[in-house]
């Protein structure tokens, strides 16, 4: 009797009825610039207009064993959020304008429901980010993966006239440091957060954990901060005095702050001025974790750090706030001497 691809794990029906159930998602994402809808073989996008000089802007990455919290939990509904946002955060921090988003999901065995949950998590990122979802693709792969899991990645293009381009060049000491509190983890330090709150501490998913004041799982599962719309006012007419923004991810502010400094420039960051979320103290506490690993492994409350001339800081500050962000002066930047290591450029005081 002739075997079929269904036979062999891979049922062709199921990913079409995925596509069409995709369509009404990415079409709530559409903007002025998007060409063609998902379901050809390419997704178009126009350049916007009024760029004398204009450059594509790229990134792309996952969300780690994040993966893993919905997993086991059973909740699939933001962790799309975060596969935007991993990617989003790190296109805008040179000024770009998002424009649009392709995903990649991949399972053993596709379920319908759980793809279109997480489809329409990367959906509600992309309305966050004010860019589209383009398109992407479903991959059903047997054996590729363990029973009710997945992977995913993502990729972001956005663009900015070179002009305007921002890339740390302009940053000089006194400059003044901006934090955006995050939401918590965001998507990194998982591998560490999970050992520790579920193996040191011997925490349940669903348990509530008053610290937190809510479950374990709700609290891991807590979407990444999208800055997109919040970076487009900051950088509105601001005339070079944004100097440099950094998107803090996995190596933390000593990781990710140096990036967008000029040689022989550091910063000093004031600690406690500003919040840092219960989660954090906990994983410390219940390793324990030294402080300094913390710093090197987890955001410590600031998803966005922007570099600003000292003459627009309370200004950046009052634009972030009016885009919602909880947004403080943290730090200037200094003169660091030459044979500084790098995850040194960042001093706490």
């Amino acid at each position: 009797m002739p075997i079929t691809y269904a036979q062999a794990g891979v049922d062709i029906d199921r990913g079409d009825e995925l596509v069409e159930r995709i369509k009404p998602l990415a079409r709530r994402t559409r903007t002025p610039f998007v060409v063609s809808d998902v379901g050809g073989f390419a997704g178009l996008c126009r350049v916007p207009p009024g760029m004398t000089d204009p450059v594509l802007v790229s990134g792309t990455d996952g969300v780690g064993t994040k993966l893993k919290v919905a997993f086991a939990t059973g909740a699939h509904g933001t962790i799309g959020e975060d596969l935007v946002a991993m990617c989003v955060n790190d296109v805008v921090t040179c000024g770009a304008l998002p424009l649009f988003f392709l995903d990649y999901f991949a399972t053993g065995k596709l379920s319908l429901e759980v793809a279109e949950a997480v489809i329409a998590g990367i959906a509600r990122g992309c309305e966050l980010a004010g860019c589209a979802l383009l398109g992407g693709e479903t991959a059903e792969l047997p054996g590729m993966y363990a029973d009710g899991e997945y992977d995913l990645a993502g990729f972001a293009v956005g663009a900015i006239d070179r002009p305007h381009l921002i890339d740390g060049r302009g940053v000089r000491p006194g400059d003044v440091v901006i934090g955006c509190a995050s939401t918590g983890l965001h998507s990194n330090g998982y591998s560490l957060a999970r050992r520790v709150l579920q193996g040191e501490l011997g925490l349940d998913l669903g348990a509530h954990v008053p610290e937190l004041g809510q479950t374990l799982g709700d609290a891991l599962l807590t979407p990444t901060r999208i800055y997109a719309k919040a970076v487009a006012a900051l950088l509105a007419g601001h005339d070079g005095r944004v100097r440099a923004q950094s998107h803090i991810t996995g190596g933390g502010l000593p990781g990710n702050v140096p990036r967008v400094l000029p040689d022989g420039l550091g910063v000093a960051l004031r600690e406690g001025t500003w919040e840092l979320p219960p989660i954090f103290s906990l994983i410390e506490r219940g390793g324990p974790v030294e402080r300094r690993e913390m710093w090197r492994t987890f955001n410590m409350g600031l998803g966005l750090v922007v570099i600003v001339d000292p003459g627009f800081a309370d200004e950046a500050v009052r634009r972030l706030a009016g885009a919602g962000e909880r947004a403080t002066s943290i730090g200037e930047v200094e003169a660091r001497g030459p044979d500084v290591e790098f995850e040194d450029r960042v001093r706490f005081v």
